[in-house]
C-alpha cells in the first residue's frame, strides 16, 4: 500500500543527525476499489545508520473469500531497500546508491522476484520539512520464460521512482502528504474492467510500461489527546496499466496508522 511514503522525512532525520535512527509503523486501511474492496495491513520500518538507511513493509490483503465471506488474507507482497552513503559528511551526501528487492504472492499467481539497483539523489527544504527522493534503478525481473515470443520481457530494464514528503502541510501541525511514483518498463497481460471490477479477458492486450503512485494524506489526531502515534488518514492509488488492470485506475482508500 503506502510502500515507501515515510522513506523521505526519515532521511531528512539521519542526514541532520549520524546514528541510529528508527521508525516502525503499522496501517489498516480499507480498500475501495471496484476489483478489491477488502482491508490491508502494511508493516512499514525505516533504520538510519552511519552507513546508510533500509526501509521495508509488507502488505497483507485480507480479501480471500469462502461463501461469500471474507476469512483470510488472499496475498501479500515485500519489498525491502537499502540505500548505502559512506560519504554523509561530504558535499556528495545527497547520493546514495541504491539497491532493493520486490516480490509476493496471491492467490492463483506470484509476483515475480524483482532485483533493482541505482542511484538515490535526495533534496529538501531548509527545515527539511519537505523532501524528495528521486531514484533512477536498473531493474532485473525474474522470469521462468524470459522472452514472450520474439520479444523480451523488458525493452528498457529501468525504472524511475519519486518520493515526497511534505510536514505539517497548510502549517496545520501533525497533517502530513507524503507518498511516491514509480514508472517501469515491463511487458504484461492487462485487460479492461467490465465496470464491477472484473477483467474482460477476451480484450487482453500486452503492454510495455507501469505506472503506479500512491498520494497519502495523514494526521496526527493523536496530538489532541496525549497519543501522538494515532494518525488518521487516506491513500489514494493511481495507475496505468498496472498489475492486470488495462489502462487508468483510481483505487481510493481510508485508514488508521500507528507509530511505535
Amino acid at each position: 500500500m503506502s510502500k515507501k511514503a515515510i522513506l523521505a522525512a526519515l532521511v531528512a532525520a539521519t542526514a541532520i543527525v549520524q546514528g541510529a535512527m528508527a521508525q516502525t509503523n503499522i496501517q489498516v486501511f480499507y480498500d475501495f476499489g471496484k476489483d478489491r474492496k477488502h482491508v490491508t495491513t502494511t508493516l512499514e520500518g525505516f533504520y538510519g545508520d552511519k552507513w546508510g538507511n533500509t526501509f521495508f513493509f509488507v502488505d497483507y490483503d485480507y480479501g480471500e473469500k469462502v461463501n461469500n465471506e471474507k476469512v483470510s488474507p488472499r496475498g501479500t507482497y515485500f519489498e525491502i531497500a537499502r540505500c548505502l552513503n559512506f560519504w554523509q559528511e561530504s558535499k556528495a551526501a545527497p547520493l546514495s546508491i541504491h539497491v532493493e528487492y520486490n516480490g509476493g504472492v496471491y492467490k492463483g499467481y506470484g509476483i515475480n522476484h524483482a532485483f533493482l539497483v541505482g542511484t538515490d539523489w535526495f533534496i529538501h527544504s531548509k527545515d527539511f520539512r519537505n523532501t524528495l527522493n528521486l531514484k533512477v534503478l536498473y531493474k532485473y525481473i525474474h522470469y521462468d520464460k524470459p522472452e514472450i515470443g520474439d520479444r523480451p520481457r523488458s525493452d528498457v530494464p529501468l525504472q524511475f521512482t519519486a518520493v515526497w514528503g511534505m510536514q505539517d502541510l497548510f502549517n496545520v501541525k501533525g497533517l502530513r502528504f507524503s507518498g511516491f511514483a514509480d514508472f517501469w518498463w515491463e511487458d504484461h497481460t492487462v485487460a479492461p474492467s467490465d465496470g464491477d471490477g472484473n477483467r474482460k479477458w477476451e480484450e487482453a492486450k500486452t503492454s510495455h510500461i507501469v505506472f503506479l503512485t500512491e498520494p497519502q494524506i495523514w494526521y496526527n489526531v493523536g496530538q489532541h489527546f496525549g497519543v501522538d502515534n494515532l494518525n488518521v488518514g487516506t491513500e489514494i492509488e493511481l495507475s496505468y496499466d498496472f498489475g492486470t488492470g488495462k489502462g487508468f485506475w483510481c483505487r481510493p482508500c481510508l485508514g488508521l496508522k500507528w507509530v511505535f
